[in-house]
């Protein structure tokens, strides 16, 4: 055999075992038709949000995990719609290595998030804050709300903007697959 046909085999092999390949088409039904699955996995040039304690918080805290990265803010009625339905996910999820991480958007008073949190039901949730928009900006958000989906080298596979029931069949479906490999 040729160098250049073991290299393609080898590429092949590479590019089948990464978790954007993971995405089938066909499960990209329902809720998770607005999913853009990237191209390429791809490494985020800033990582770090705060914490409800006011530490600093990483993506890379998360590695070893299927992470929905969901940015959100107080004052956007689709980001409150579809907290519980982010909660299902995690709650559901949280144990076959899948990690729900809610970042609000640009500045908020602590107050309000939480009361946020509380008017949305959210109990099992993290409260984190890029208040300076730095990780929003790294990750291309421009609308709320958008979340991104990152493999368990913290690599972004996918994202979705705006609204979705993150609890639906179609995106169980879609996350056992992401988080049996």
């Amino acid at each position: 055999m040729s160098r250049r046909f073991i290299a393609g085999l080898y590429a092949t092999a590479l590019a089948l075992a990464t978790p954007a390949a993971a995405i089938e088409p066909g499960l990209l039904t329902g809720p998770m038709a607005k999913l853009q699955v990237a191209e390429a996995p791809w490494t985020p040039s800033v990582d770090t949000f705060a914490r409800e304690d006011s530490t600093r918080g990483r993506l890379e805290d998360y590695a070893g995990e299927i992470v929905v990265l969901n940015f959100w803010a107080t004052w956007c009625a689709p980001c409150k719609a579809e907290m519980p339905s982010l909660q299902a996910l995690q709650d559901r999820l949280g144990d076959e290595g899948l990690e729900v991480v809610t970042v609000a958007f640009g500045r908020h008073n602590p107050m309000q998030m939480k009361r946020f949190w509380q008017d949305a039901g959210i109990t099992s949730l993290p409260l984190h804050l890029d208040a300076g928009t730095e990780l929003a900006r790294a990750l291309g958000v421009a609308g709320l709300p958008h979340t991104l989906i990152l493999d368990r080298e913290g690599q972004v596979i996918a994202e979705l903007k705006g609204e979705a029931d993150w609890a639906a069949p179609e995106t169980l479906a879609l996350m056992r697959g992401l988080t049996a490999r």
